[in-house]
């Protein structure tokens, strides 16, 4: 099984492969293991309730499952598959060095058990946006007429549209930066950092590793690696990435485009990449109005959405009618209701500063709900480029306190509303407060800028809490 190489289905027989941990990638990872007849051995950290419930599944199936010792090689391992959130500094990954075994990610396990015919990946990385961007991406390739699927951290798992029956002309995959930082064969058809900005610091050691395991997914590309023009990391991670010859660099720009560019003019967005003479031709390919909602952000997701596409030969129209057709998931700038003239947004997905402040570009004058787990964050850049945008803040999470102290620096004329409870009306309570501080024609804008975990399960609960309370301020007409 030599790097990059699709393997053998008779490579797998008694092959000795221990899988890392329990969950979304690691138990599907261990069922397709054992159906090609590897001998499995699931190792996890935990030993709760759980986890010995999906063991027990898994040992009825003829799997070995270990649970509580995520640290110790099991004697005989001759390859590692992991789950993405596994930290490089684990001490199984230590013992693995030291006994000369590879360690793969899920997605590197689905790139070399694809078949010999398998559909080409079209794949999409970056701190924010990446799954806005794969399911436009999808949109447009089910517009042109091809089959295809939004897989990776979203919709199908990889592992299953590489090994079910289905199949595809081409994938859309979303890749995080952990699962790329271990698929190190992996060669796209072509691929796009959508944006970069510190996250995940703890997992990778510093900004500089975290921008090489993005940068991962430019190596080998054979037609196009985007980048965004105005994030000057993503173009260097493409000078810096190693692909096929004749591969170009395609840059998408909110602005006007330069020659192998795609961008927007006067509403347009257009492509100056994938014409004939593109010194002096621009295709136009959708008009802003079609991409819902047209905040700058998710234009730029859409434009990069177009450039993945037509880098696969998808005509100008097909474009348009799929960004026409999507709509974001919930919980990502989503309109919740308007009352009294004031708009309510639910952005509750904006879990740190980078998501927040496109977020917060998009409206103006803003009643912002922020707060929650900073997970490390600082927030002075984010208040001090927003500050003038902002009618009123409503802060609410453990982490408020970071978020009040860059408003007293960056806008101390600003209002704002410190709530300091974490019960279950702690969110109505919130939006009652932006009700009050609002006037017809501000919105009213989640966008915490903070994990969730804090007073919410997930940033889907968050948002749902928010969406309620709006509505119920509907319902008795009290804004």
């Amino acid at each position: 099984m030599g790097s990059g190489k699709v393997s053998d289905q008779r490579d797998w027989q008694g092959k000795h492969v221990t899988v890392a941990g329990l969950g979304v990638s690691g138990i599907p990872a261990a069922r397709a293991l054992h159906g090609l007849g590897a001998v499995v051995t699931v190792v996890n950290d935990g030993d709760d309730e759980r986890s010995r419930a999906q063991a027990a599944e898994l040992e009825a199936e003829g799997i070995t499952v270990r649970l509580g010792d995520g640290a110790t090689l099991p004697a005989g391992t001759e390859l590692i598959v992991t789950a993405p959130g596994w930290q490089p500094d684990k001490p199984l990954f230590a013992a693995a060095a030291e006994a000369g075994v590879e360690v793969w990610g899920d997605v590197e396990l689905a790139w070399r058990l694809r078949g010999p015919d398998a559909a080409p990946w079209l794949a999409v990385t970056g701190t924010n946006g990446k799954t806005t961007t794969v399911r436009m991406l999808a949109s447009i390739l089910e517009a042109a007429g091809l089959k295809t699927a939004a897989v990776g951290n979203i919709g199908v798992s990889l592992l299953d549209a590489v090994l079910g029956e289905e199949t595809y002309d081409v994938l859309a995959v979303e890749l995080s930066s952990y699962q790329l930082h271990w698929a190190p064969s992996l060669r796209a058809h072509s691929a796009a950092v959508l944006n970069l900005a510190p996250d995940h610091l703890d997992w990778h050691g510093s900004m500089e590793a975290y921008a090489a395991d993005k940068g991962r997914v430019y190596e080998g590309n054979r037609v196009a690696c985007v980048y965004n023009v105005a994030d000057r990391v993503t173009e260097d991670l493409v000078r810096e990435a190693d692909v096929e010859e004749g591969c170009r660099a395609i840059g998408f720009t909110l602005g006007t485009p330069g020659p192998s560019q795609l961008g927007v003019v006067e509403g347009i967005l257009v492509d100056r990449a994938f014409v004939e003479n593109r010194q002096k031709n621009a295709q136009e390919l959708a008009e802003v109005a079609d991409v819902q909602p047209p905040a700058p952000h998710n234009i730029a997701n859409a434009l990069a959405a177009a450039a993945l596409a037509r880098a696969f030969g998808v005509e100008p129209k097909a474009v348009r009618d799929g960004l026409r057709a999507f709509r974001p998931d919930p919980h990502r700038i989503e309109l919740v209701e308007e009352i009294q003239g004031v708009v309510y947004v639910d952005d509750s997905k904006a879990t740190n500063t980078h998501a927040a402040e496109a977020s917060l570009a998009a409206y103006d004058p803003i009643v912002w709900i922020a707060g929650g787990l900073a997970k490390g964050a600082a927030f002075d850049e984010l208040v001090a480029k927003s500050a003038k945008r902002l009618r009123g803040v409503v802060l609410i999470g453990r982490d408020r306190a970071l978020i009040r102290e860059a408003l007293t620096r960056h806008a101390p004329e600003v209002p704002v509303v410190d709530l300091d409870r974490t019960d279950t009306g702690a969110m109505s309570a919130a939006v009652q407060e932006a009700a009050a501080l609002a006037e017809p024609g501000d919105t009213v804008l989640l966008a915490p800028a903070c994990a969730s975990m804090d007073m919410f399960a997930n940033y889907n609960k968050r948002g749902e809490a928010f969406a309620d309370a709006v509505r119920a301020l509907a319902a008795t007409g009290d804004a």
